[in-house]
């Protein structure tokens, strides 16, 4: 998409919050997620603004939109958010365009706006985030070379990554039914895997992860039996998420013969925006560099233009306290800075593969990026990897050290886009603490 004055880095929101300096929602952002109001049933469709959410059916009542974008918030009141994602990038477009002017500081729409404030905008702290739409197809991928590589030479695999691997986009369908928001709370997992004396046992997961990854958000889907093309690709990505792969190591390498199953499938969350394409449009950056002994990308996914601008410069960091760190008031651990440059696969090339063989996506599917190892010792992005699998412990604040998370844990991701000229722009945060298991 080409640069608009949505992207004006010179612009400025009348909402005081908007517009403070490190803030994830100013004026060039505005993701959209679904919430609920205090005493409330209904979902709402809202768009983050500083530290305010925009309601948008409170804005569809009062008619401050017009034409198009008027049009597409009639949309979004009647069917959701999952509507409003179906419909094509021009109409989504004119949305975005129309929020930017009533959140403006210098436009009529927004002096118009800014008097209906108490019935518009709602403070983000007293709203709760849902899940953004009904996700009906979960698919994660393993798009990064770093982490298939450092997970391969643990396992002592002489080939640590696959001949394959760098020839296809590899991934698993995962259970979407067990996607959760950023917040809900994480249960320890009862499963079955082989202890270090031989003995195959079953009990309160052993080797609990975390793993940092972005989610993609499908918006148009394709018909069965019809592909999409890597050049048409942009068109079926709505936007982008944080997304913490919750997994029991012990049990996916006990069971890991078809593919990840229930070291995988008890929990997956996400942060509750989905911060559009259009939005991250400024900060487009070339697709990763091949190396030159591995196999050329063969026709179907490589496009000269894609390979130009075919990633994001995000960065992305993983969090960890411990309920002593919490009781102490002392800082959350910064374990991981990482960045989606370093995954050898980009989104428009997951999407072009998955549909390759006909398989039909459709609206709401997310799309997993697979853990965002980069490849220095700080970019490792899950316990794993920055534990040699539990053999070297990492040192934490207050005397503690984790081999893998234990109980009390908490988890904070959180990532941001950025280029030279332009206003930054976040992702919220995707969150997440771990309660101990059941009694089975």
């Amino acid at each position: 998409m080409p640069l608009n004055r949505t992207h004006d880095p010179q612009r400025r929101g009348w909402l005081a919050s908007a517009n403070a300096v490190g803030t994830d929602f100013p004026l060039q952002n505005l993701p959209l997620g679904s919430f609920k109001a205090a005493g409330s049933p209904q979902v709402r469709v809202g768009i983050a603004i500083g530290e305010s959410v925009l309601d948008l059916f409170a804005v569809h009542s009062a008619r401050l939109l017009r034409a198009e974008a008027a049009d597409a918030a009639a949309v979004a009141h009647e069917g959701g958010l999952a509507a409003l994602m179906a419909l094509p990038a021009e109409a989504m477009s004119s949305l975005r365009a129309g929020v930017f002017d009533l959140l403006c500081d210098d436009t009529e729409a927004g002096a118009r706006t800014q008097g209906l404030t108490p019935e518009v905008l709602r403070d983000a702290a007293q709203v709760q985030m849902q899940l953004p739409c009904a996700i009906r197809g979960y698919t994660d991928f393993l798009a990064s070379e770093h982490h298939t590589e450092r997970n391969g030479r643990l396992k002592g695999l002489a080939v640590p990554v696959p001949e394959a691997y760098r020839s296809v986009p590899v991934a698993y369908h995962g259970r979407a039914s067990s996607i959760v928001v950023s917040g809900t709370e994480v249960r320890r997992p009862n499963g079955q895997w082989k202890a270090a004396d031989g003995r195959v046992v079953f009990g309160p997961a052993d080797a609990l992860d975390f793993e940092l990854e972005m989610g993609i958000f499908i918006g148009q889907g394709n018909p069965q039996g019809l592909p999409v093309k890597l050049a048409d690709a942009h068109r079926h990505i709505f936007g982008l998420c944080l997304l913490n792969d919750w997994s029991s190591k012990a049990v996916q390498w006990w069971e890991q013969m078809l593919g990840p199953f229930l070291g995988k499938n008890f929990a997956t969350s996400i942060s509750p925006w989905i911060v559009t394409q259009e939005a991250l449009e400024p900060f487009r950056v070339a697709a990763p560099q091949r190396a030159t002994s591995h196999p050329p990308v063969l026709p179907y996914l490589d496009v000269g233009r894609h390979s130009q601008a075919g990633s994001w410069n995000i960065d992305l960091v993983a969090c960890l306290s411990t309920r002593q760190m919490r009781e102490r008031n002392q800082a959350a651990a910064v374990v991981t800075q990482t960045g989606l440059r370093h995954l050898c696969w980009t989104p428009a090339q997951m999407v072009a593969h998955h549909t390759s063989n006909g398989c039909n996506l459709e609206t709401g599917d997310l799309l997993g990026t697979g853990t965002i190892s980069g490849p220095h010792d700080d970019s490792r992005a899950c316990m794993t990897e920055l534990t040699s699998a539990g053999r070297a412990p990492l040192a934490l604040s207050g005397g503690e050290s984790r081999g893998w998370l234990a109980d009390g844990d908490e988890v904070v991701l959180r990532a941001r886009a950025s280029a030279p000229g332009h206003v930054p722009i976040g992702f919220g945060e995707c969150r997440g603490l771990i309660l101990p298991s059941l009694t089975y």
